[in-house]
């Protein structure tokens, strides 16, 4: 067994202590929060909305204007939100400008008052490869950055998180408005300026995907996994696969979601495709059918992969481990599976089709 992960006894009894506690400081309620608090009483996962919604800008008069150095994004390889955020710093160049951390993949213990586990930074650079200590703050976790921005902050302690250093606060804390600041507001400082991910006369289609994808793919995974009934679970394992189902009969007649050009769409979409094999067939119950039994949606997840600067978001090692050693409620033992070990670097179809 992980040594950070609790066996599901203990997990549980300090899910029970956290809420006795919360009786009496109802802060504590909101603070200490889990998967298992996102879940209705019809056995339904439902996830909190994001809270810090500021924005940066490049108007220089802005509160937030976008300088080069004065944010940073913390992020987590193993999330999927976050890591689209990654890889939108990646491919607008953005990495120089804007700099970057991430967290131990296994969530810790967050605070001594109270048993929330969430993301926690390592002591030291050795402690956990692909992970660093918090550079700006010193905190031990992401929780103690949100309390740094805000003492009376009640929500999930969530990556990523893009920081303000001058101002000590999280700016944003949603990743689909962080990607979309990325994508505009620092073309001044970006490398790759002409690069648009969401240009005006696709906006209407990228929406549309998007709103496919998150709530059956990107979200729908999450409600397979955390449904704690059959019924919720039938539901949302079967709009997973109609979506999937549909995304593959789009693919095979363009090589990316809204057409022959890489839009927002596509990353969003990705960040899910990767791990899905890997973790979500079996971590979530997603078994149906696996992302290699889908001709173009595998080849078009190694396409995406091999865009110069993707493959480095993707920390497979840090996504097993997060995933299976996280959640002890339903993988109690924490065992990593041993497979598949999928070469995204193999050959694809993708350009020769789609000339």
């Amino acid at each position: 067994m992980l040594g950070l992960v609790p066996s599901s006894y203990l997990f549980y009894r300090r899910l029970a202590a956290a809420r006795t506690l919360s009786a009496a400081t109802p802060l504590s309620v909101k603070m200490a929060r889990s998967a298992l608090d996102e879940v209705t009483d019809s056995g339904a996962f439902d996830r909190s909305p994001s809270t810090f919604r500021s924005f940066v800008s490049r108007d220089s008069s802005a509160p937030f204007p976008a300088v080069a150095g004065r944010y940073h994004l913390y992020v987590s390889y193993a999330c999927p939100w976050a890591s689209r955020c990654l890889a939108y710093l990646k491919l607008k160049g953005l990495d120089s400008a804007i700099g970057f951390t991430s967290v131990k993949p296994i969530f810790g213990r967050t605070k001594e008052s109270d048993d929330h586990l969430g993301w926690v930074f390592p002591a030291t650079r050795d402690e956990e490869p692909g992970a660093e200590p918090d550079p700006f703050n010193g905190a031990k976790t992401v929780r103690e950055l949100y309390e740094i921005a805000s003492t009376k902050y009640t929500g999930k302690p969530t990556v990523p998180l893009l920081w303000d250093k001058q101002l000590k606060t999280v700016v944003n804390n949603e990743s689909s408005e962080i990607i979309r600041m990325l994508n505009t507001e620092f073309n001044e400082i970006a490398e790759n300026p002409g690069l648009d991910l969401n240009p005006a006369h696709l906006q209407a289609s990228i929406d549309e995907i998007n709103d496919l994808v998150y709530d059956a793919i990107n979200n729908g995974v999450y409600k397979c996994g955390f449904a704690k009934k059959q019924g919720p679970y039938d539901e949302a394992v079967t709009n997973l696969y109609n979506a999937l189902d549909k995304c593959e009969e789009i693919l095979s007649k363009q090589r990316y979601m809204c057409g022959n050009q890489l839009t927002e769409a596509d990353v969003r979409l990705f960040v899910t495709l990767i791990r899905f094999d890997e973790v979500y067939a079996v971590h979530f119950k997603c078994n149906k059918k696996l992302i290699r039994e889908y001709p173009n949606l595998f080849n078009y997840t190694k396409d995406i992969y091999q865009i110069p600067g993707m493959s480095s978001t993707v920390n497979m090692e840090h996504i097993r481990k997060h995933y299976y050693g996280s959640h002890p409620f339903i993988n109690p033992y924490g065992i990593i599976p041993a497979g598949p070990s999928i070469d995204y670097n193999a050959p694809h179809d993708r350009e020769k089709l789609f000339l």
